[in-house]
């Protein structure tokens, strides 16, 4: 009998051009919580997704309980006795607690699913668990909190034995997180192995017994935890040197053009002041449920904040909706180019031109003509791949859909452009290029936002870096006091 219910040697992952995995280990023990931590980009999600069956590894070995094992797909991984439950719950709003527990494995009798077993049977589940809720509500009516509950008590409906818990804190308070430790000390009770995965410290003290690191694909080592210091973690999580990727121009600041101060959304942010000067680019930096995105849509007018102020050029502004944002000066690139940044069915030049559109309308009719002639210049500005302006920017590689969208930008005379990891499922020659554009805008004199969840790419473009957690601003550090350990201690919660 092994001493590991779960075993990988050697995993690689290969994905187009990209080693998703290279090479990595694990092993954990019966009853263990196992924490994986590493920064965004390291293969934790590709690492979840080999063993839960949903990609198969080209090269490397796995066992369970010591026997060789070759997941075909999920359905073979939760036949094993493994479950993942991920940071967003994929649950069905509409259904009742007992239907989503036991979506895709109802119990039936005689053809007829068995409401009145199923009910009870999930009622159980959610006892163990000591859950506050029926099994009758309705999901669309818990919480977050209250929805991963349910699905972790959905995989112990299929009788799992190892669950992978993906974030689970990340949107969770104080007290609801307190909760989950105790279901997961529970389940660690009753013989189930659990991999933890998270950026919080204080998550992995409080819970695993060993932690595994993986940087850049690559499995860097298991330590005690008992054993390891937040110091050394950090340095295992992060060490790698900055290439010379980051074309980062040297630029004169000008005078200050967005100020925030005190601003404040409940349950989101709170007290969150910032400034940026004209050609600076501020890193807004912090690890996953920091916060980021909802400041800076709260700036645009996409969500309403509770307190605080934010200030043009000196003039406090009061913000209705991002077209109001617009009108004043302030664009956001989005972080889902494709859902909130694109209409992906439309050519390039009128996805570039749409927000300015009545700019070419005479008497009644579009001078189509200007319009093309002012798209094309645009995009050749951001030096967009693309046969033709008409093509749609479905056809586009991730690279080239983020030059349109900032193509886009720059056809509105923006003042302050606020990138949401710009590069994001992009491959490193276009990120260079989007380095580039990004000093370009510097130099025209642009006040920049950057949010980015990779360390390299704050400190190689920011002159400035206002790290986040939990809602709050934690730290700011001038370009030369920058370091990767230095931002990454100021983005996680403080527990040893």
């Amino acid at each position: 009998m092994s001493e590991y219910v779960l075993e990988l040697k050697g995993i690689t992952k290969i994905f187009p051009g990209v080693k998703a995995l290279d090479n990595v280990h694990f092993q954990l023990k019966k009853g263990e919580v196992h924490a994986l931590m590493g920064e965004n980009g390291a293969g934790k999600s590709t690492f979840i997704k080999v063993i839960t069956g949903v990609h198969k590894a080209e090269e490397g070995e796995m066992f369970l309980d010591g026997n060789k094992v070759t997941f075909k797909g999920p359905r073979d991984a939760q036949a094993a006795g493994i479950a993942a439950v991920y940071q967003h719950p994929t649950s069905y709003p509409d259904l009742t607690v007992a239907e989503n527990i036991f979506m895709g494995h109802e119990i039936i009798k005689s053809g007829m699913i068995q409401w009145k077993k199923m009910n009870e049977e999930a009622a159980k589940l959610l006892s163990q668990l000591d859950a506050d809720f029926k099994s009758t509500d309705e999901m669309g009516t818990l919480s977050v909190a209250q929805q991963q509950m349910v699905e972790i008590a959905k995989a112990l409906s299929t009788n799992a034995q190892i669950i992978i818990l993906d974030e689970p804190t990340a949107s969770l308070t104080n007290s609801e997180s307190e909760k989950l430790y105790r279901i997961v000390d529970k389940l660690r009770e009753n013989g189930v192995s659990v991999i933890f995965i998270s950026h919080r410290f204080e998550d992995m003290y409080r819970l695993a017994s060993r932690v595994t690191v993986l940087r850049d694909s690559k499995y860097i080592g298991t330590y005690d935890v008992n054993e390891i210091t937040n110091t050394d973690l950090i340095k295992a999580m992060v060490g790698r040197e900055i290439s010379d990727l980051f074309p980062k121009p040297e630029v004169q600041l000008g005078p200050e053009v967005l100020r925030v101060e005190g601003l404040s959304r409940v349950g989101y942010f709170k007290d969150i002041s910032f400034s940026v000067r004209a050609g600076e680019i501020v890193g807004l930096t912090g690890l996953v449920g920091a916060g980021r995105t909802e400041v800076v849509e709260s700036i645009c007018g996409i969500t309403k904040p509770d307190e605080g102020k934010v200030f043009l050029e000196g003039k406090a502004l009061h913000i209705k909706n991002p077209s109001d944002a617009m009108k004043h000066g302030i664009i956001l690139l989005p972080e889902d180019r494709q859902k909130d940044g694109l209409i992906m069915s439309w050519g390039l030049g009128r996805n570039v031109t749409l927000p300015t559109m009545g700019k070419y309308a005479k008497k009644g009719f579009n001078d189509e003509k200007k319009e093309r002639e002012v798209a094309k210049k645009l995009l050749e500005d951001v030096d967009t791949k693309a046969i033709t302006i008409f093509d749609p920017a479905s056809s586009l590689s991730g690279g080239n859909q983020q030059k349109v969208i900032v193509a886009k930008a720059l056809g509105q005379k923006m003042k302050v452009v606020i990138m949401d990891e710009p590069t994001k499922g992009v491959d490193v020659g276009a990120k260079a290029e989007i380095y580039q554009i990004m000093g370009d805008l510097a130099k025209q004199g642009y006040a920049i936002v950057l949010i980015s969840s990779e360390m390299p790419e704050i400190l190689g473009m920011s002159d400035r870096v206002v790290a986040m957690c939990n809602g709050k601003v934690t730290g700011e550090l001038n370009r030369d006091e920058a370091t990767q350990e230095r931002i990454l201690e100021m983005s996680m919660e403080k527990s040893k």
